[in-house]
């Protein structure tokens, strides 16, 4: 079997498909999304893309070991998606081609289903409640939300009252039966992140996300040592390497590398192996389409220390058999290879060509505070 084309498909709303064809007829799919930057990812796949036509997809390790150190340049957000894509689409034609879902050429599942959460909306204490309850009521186990911004470096008292009341409110209408997280985005300054974590200790987070921005470790190792929260970190986070240092200074009890970003499924399950010997969680990051979720449900079956998966959504008007949630689980993937086909009559209607996606830059116009 050989790769004969690589083609990408911007579909709205600001997400990617790959497919790599084979001389067999076998098609994988992976999704190298990277919000705000889908035309210079196209542009990278076609780069890498001129080495693999010709090349047996079987050879998925070689493969990526040849993508990411046969250039002088390597890793980072831009090369290290489009070779996530292209990983995800060669475990989906590997698996196609032995009639297996992807988890099963990978060690075989560890459970038979997968806990995922959903996101809380709402600017007020009110609308956060309501929004989380019904959140609830759609069969959610777990939620997450986030923080209220702009920040200072160092803020007021009310702003720390401001978000612990929104967290509060949410805790209450919810219970202590369902676990929430919260997100700050990288937005907090550490000595704002450390304030803030204890004023929400009372509440019980399940975690609280990228305290502070990933560029320094120590900092994040001091915010983790600060309070009784865990700490999660790493959708910003590339390869192994990008994540030796947090668990070496143990910077985060819970790992959050993303799929369509850190390196792939195998690359992923690596970073799950060294996160096991430091006891630390995996929840991977996906705020991304169902071609994304789908690797991450193919990595989460397989792997022991998983914690719960994030998704935006399900497939509904992408996937021809969109994923169910039920009771907060998403039953195991049993179909070959990452378990999903496309509905191309759906997202006919909502293919462009990516010129219209500009990348957003918030912090040049003033409104983050001086953080």
């Amino acid at each position: 079997m050989r790769i004969t084309k690589l083609e990408t498909l911007f579909i709205a709303p600001r997400w990617m498909v790959l497919k790599v064809y084979t001389d067999e007829g076998i098609v994988g799919l992976g999704e190298p999304t990277l919000e705000g930057r889908s035309q210079t990812i196209a542009a990278a796949i076609q780069e890498i893309g001129r080495s693999l036509v010709g090349q047996d997809p079987r050879r998925i390790e070689h493969h990526w070991q040849a993508i990411y150190r046969g250039q002088f340049y390597r890793g980072g957000p831009i090369l290290c998606s489009a070779l996530s894509g292209i990983e995800q689409a060669l475990w989906d034609i590997s698996g196609k081609w032995l009639g297996q879902p992807a988890y099963q050429l990978l060690g075989g599942p560890t459970r038979d289903k997968i806990r995922v959460y959903g996101w809380i909306g709402g600017d007020t204490a009110e609308q956060c409640a309501e929004s989380a309850l019904g959140r609830v009521q759609a069969g959610f186990t777990a939620l997450k939300m986030g923080i209220k911004g702009p920040v200072r470096i160092v803020d007021s008292p009310a702003w720390v009252e401001e978000n612990v009341d929104r967290f509060a409110a949410v805790r209450q209408a919810v219970g202590a039966t369902v676990d929430v997280g919260i997100d700050f985005h990288g937005e907090v300054s550490p000595a704002m992140a450390v304030r803030l974590a204890r004023a929400l200790e009372p509440h019980s987070p399940m975690f609280i996300e990228e305290p502070v921005l990933p560029e320094n470790v120590d900092a994040l190792a001091m915010v983790a040592r600060s309070t009784s929260i865990p700490v999660a970190t790493g959708e910003r986070l590339f390869t192994k390497w990008g994540f030796r240092e947090v668990l070496e200074k143990q910077a985060a009890a819970i790992l959050q590398p993303d799929l369509a970003h850190a390196g792939g499924i195998l690359e992923v399950k690596k970073i799950a192996a060294m996160a096991e010997c430091y006891y630390a969680a995996v929840a991977p990051h996906c705020p991304l389409g169902p071609v994304a979720l789908a690797a991450c449900l193919q990595l989460d079956a397989c792997i022991p220390n998983f914690l719960v998966q994030e998704h935006v959504t399900l497939g509904e008007g992408y996937l021809k058999e969109p994923f169910k949630l039920t009771d907060g689980y998403v039953e195991l993937p049993t179909k070959p290879g990452l378990g999903i086909e496309l509905d191309d009559e759906a997202i006919a209607g909502k293919l462009y060509d990516g010129s219209w996606e500009t990348p957003s830059f918030p912090y040049l116009d003033g409104s983050v505070a001086d953080w």
